[in-house]
């Protein structure tokens, strides 16, 4: 029971993440913009790194070779599909000219999206506490970029700052449902097999979604910002990894 107390703790912290986006109305547009592009390309390091070195090594203990990377490759096409069905990518590339009905799209795509993430993380959890935190980590640094995205597209398409925080909080509430049934899951059913499906999750958003909007940047100025941002999740997951080898 003491690992569905973090479970749901941890979910219920990265649900309130949902609130950063209020931020977004508070800062002036070139100052959100300036800081926006960092904080994506630092999540896509976070990303990359919690799933090659803290989700990968640990999920494949429990699988064959081909086994995990079977589920990596169907974490990382399930997401290719969603978004493909969707019709929204969480790049948060121009978002003028949305119009009201592609907000829920937007939402829907966001729990879906949360939900995922909740039963990758909370299965990472499962098989390593400190594997699950660096997870946890990474996974809050992708939304941090993501809400102040998501928060600033809900207000555009018409609706007011109440109304799209409250959804953007109910679809973040997916994320410690998704925590909940993994941990249910795991009493059953082997789940190393969310581990590498979640780690396929990740690859995707930080390749597909992420590293393309840093790349897009031509000011070789910003451009070295933004990769030294990048490197700097690598380097942050990559010590956490350090840091729980010589603890073991």
């Amino acid at each position: 029971m003491e690992s569905l107390g973090w479970i749901v703790g941890g979910g219920l912290l990265m649900s309130l993440i949902a609130l950063s986006g209020a931020f977004s109305l508070l800062l002036p547009k070139p100052m959100l913009e300036k800081a926006l592009l960092p904080l994506v390309a630092l999540a896509a390091g976070t990303l990359l790194g919690g799933a090659f070195l803290h989700m990968i090594p640990h999920g494949s203990v429990e699988l064959s070779p081909v086994a995990g990377a079977l589920w990596i490759l169907a974490g990382f096409t399930t997401f290719l599909g969603v978004e493909q069905f969707l019709h929204w990518h969480h790049s948060h590339r121009h978002t003028a000219g949305r119009t009201r009905p592609f907000i829920y799209l937007v939402l829907i795509g966001d729990a879906i999206h949360n939900f995922i993430g909740g039963l990758a993380i909370a299965g990472t959890f499962l098989i390593s506490p400190e594997a699950g935190v660096a997870a946890w980590f990474a996974a809050a640094a992708h939304e941090v970029p993501q809400e102040l995205g998501d928060f600033g597209v809900l207000v555009h398409g018409g609706w007011s700052r109440r109304r799209a925080l409250a959804w953007n909080l109910v679809s973040a509430l997916t994320f410690p449902l998704g925590g909940v049934i993994a941990w249910m899951l795991a009493q059953r059913i082997d789940i190393a097999w969310l581990v590498m499906f979640g780690a396929g999750n990740f690859i995707y958003i930080a390749a597909s979604d992420l590293i393309p909007e840093i790349k897009a940047q031509t000011d070789p100025r910003l451009a070295l910002r933004h990769f030294g941002a990048f490197v700097s999740g690598l380097a942050l997951m990559t010590a956490l990894a350090v840091a729980v080898s010589q603890a073991g």
